[in-house]
């Protein structure tokens, strides 16, 4: 086998279950992660994210023994990079993890391995992921000074997976390669074909870095459309919901579900790397970020609003993720709007989240208390609906008759 260990550089949302998948295929593979606590879970057999089946799966390739843990880089065949890059306060992409990634995998580096950036990253990402490990390592040669002649492959392959549907689409889905040069590439293929059935799709590693940011700022997009219809509509006192159904029944319409806002560590973010890349130029791709980022504001007035018509206003807010039926909070809409209610100090506030055992401190530190659906029901007078969780949807219409009700995702 031409990758007999594999290392895959953070655990998170998409390191382990990609580490997970090609252990089941067989091949030792080494998760490298600066927390102890996620080595000592995965290690255990046990995961510290919630993906349907992945407990499963990692359970049983740590008992085979092709999945282990550590907070060490060590020798591999094969090194695959899956680290946060979130933006900085000038929506720069903020690529210190990258960097750490790059000196921390340097001096286990030999000859014929082979470097694959998957996290979302700006254009010009995976040359300086290579020019960092260049300079940790000049006894190697790279392909942006050798080309196919290099010691080091390095290639981009963004992730393209939907949270909830993970192992199935790190399988199914098509991949975008962009090596470096034509050797990386295929080498980078030949990994991948280990557990992709869908197909591997060949680029350089610019396009393949703004393959990712294109296909996320198209949605980004297209949300921003159905957003300020949605304030449109409110305007017009026009139900939003059944408007776009009925527009919908046009053969080439395809109008977007408004929501609360736009949350996740994709969608949210990687438009504004190519904002920051071409600041003249990307008019639409901003001004539909701004739409977007706008939106919780515009939730939160309707929450207040509906909330001061009673004396002792209590707030129940349904969803804290990003999106329906998981548990990631990353940049959150539906989290940022309970946490600015919560500031505003004019209620009680409550929050379902049936994904989540515990709040985050900026939520607990403003005196929210994490309560049942049942409870919250029962208390609450003003019900904010923020994420369209399936426990959410079950909810009968006569429990909420009474209430005041924001419903931004149009489960009611």
């Amino acid at each position: 086998m031409l990758f007999r260990n594999v290392s895959v550089i953070g655990l998170g949302y998409i390191g382990l279950p990609t580490a997970a998948v090609i252990a089941s295929r067989g091949v030792n593979v080494i998760g490298v992660d600066v927390s102890q606590h996620a080595v000592d879970t995965i290690n255990a057999g046990n995961v510290h994210i919630v993906e349907p089946d992945l407990d499963i799966v990692v359970r049983s390739v740590v008992k085979a023994g092709n999945l282990r843990a550590t907070t060490q880089a060590e020798k591999a065949d094969a090194f695959m990079v899956a680290v946060p890059t979130p933006f900085k306060d000038n929506y720069e992409a903020d690529l210190t993890y990258i960097e750490s990634a790059a000196n921390a995998i340097a001096p286990v580096l030999e000859k014929g391995n082979l470097v694959i950036l998957e996290s979302t990253s700006p254009v010009g990402a995976t040359e300086k992921l290579a020019k960092w490990l260049e300079q940790a390592r000049p006894d190697l040669t790279f392909p942006q000074t050798h080309g196919d002649n290099a010691d080091i492959k390095i290639a981009h392959c963004p992730e393209r997976v939907l949270p909830g549907h993970v192992l199935r689409e790190l399988v199914e889905n098509d991949r975008v390669i962009g090596g470096m040069s034509q050797a990386c590439s295929e080498k980078a293929i030949s990994l991948y074909k280990i557990f992709v059935k869908g197909e591997c799709l060949l680029t350089n590693a610019r396009t393949a870095e703004m393959a990712k940011l294109t296909e996320n700022s198209f949605r980004d997009v297209n949300i921003a459309f159905a957003n300020e219809l949605s304030m449109i509509c409110d305007e017009l006192d026009i139900n939003v919901w059944e408007l776009i159904k009925l527009a919908n029944r046009h053969p080439r319409v395809n109008i977007l579900n408004p929501g609360p806002g736009v949350g996740g560590h994709c969608i949210a973010v990687d438009p504004w790397f190519i904002v920051s890349s071409a600041p003249d130029t990307a008019k639409l791709i901003r001004q539909a970020r701004e739409v977007n980022d706008s939106k919780p504001h515009y939730v939160l007035n309707q929450i207040i609003e509906a909330a001061e018509q009673f004396k002792k206003p209590v707030v129940a807010c349904l969803g804290i993720a990003f999106k329906a039926d998981i548990d990631d909070l990353r940049e959150s809409p539906a989290l940022d709007i309970t946490k600015m209610l919560a500031q505003q100090n004019i209620a009680k506030v409550l929050v379902v989240e049936p994904n989540i055992n515990k709040l985050p401190e900026s939520l607990t530190e403003l005196g929210v208390e994490l309560v049942s659906l049942e409870t919250a029901l029962e208390l609450s007078n003003t019900l904010a609906v923020l994420v369209d969780h399936k426990q959410f949807k079950a909810i009968a219409p006569e429990l909420v008759a009474k209430k005041a009700v924001v419903d931004s995702r149009g489960i009611f």
